[in-house]
C-alpha cells in the first residue's frame, strides 16, 4: 500500500496560495488538498474555483479537492474548469 501526503491549502497563508503550493511541490509533496466547504454541509466556509483556478498554475500534480458541500453535483463542473 502506497501512502501519500497531502498537505492541505487550509493550513497556508491565504494571503500566498501561489508561494504556499510551490512550497509544498518544491518539499516534494505530490498532492495537493483543498477542503470545499459551502457553508452548508459543514459550518466552515472555504474555497471558490476561483482559490483552484490561482493555485493550479503553481502546483503541476494531483489537486485532492474535496467537496464537502450539500449539492457537490452542481460544483463539480466549475472546478473542472478551474483545475481540480
Amino acid at each position: 500500500m502506497d501512502i501519500v501526503i497531502a498537505p492541505s491549502l487550509l493550513a497556508a497563508n491565504f494571503g500566498r496560495f501561489a508561494d504556499e503550493a510551490r512550497r509544498a511541490q518544491r518539499s516534494g509533496a505530490e498532492w495537493l488538498h483543498l477542503d470545499i466547504m459551502d457553508g452548508h454541509f459543514v459550518q466552515n466556509i472555504s474555497f471558490g474555483p476561483e482559490v483552484v483556478k490561482t493555485v493550479r498554475p503553481h502546483f503541476k500534480r494531483f489537486l485532492d479537492v474535496h467537496l464537502m458541500c450539500s449539492k457537490p453535483e452542481m460544483l463539480l463542473e466549475p472546478f473542472a474548469r478551474a483545475g481540480a
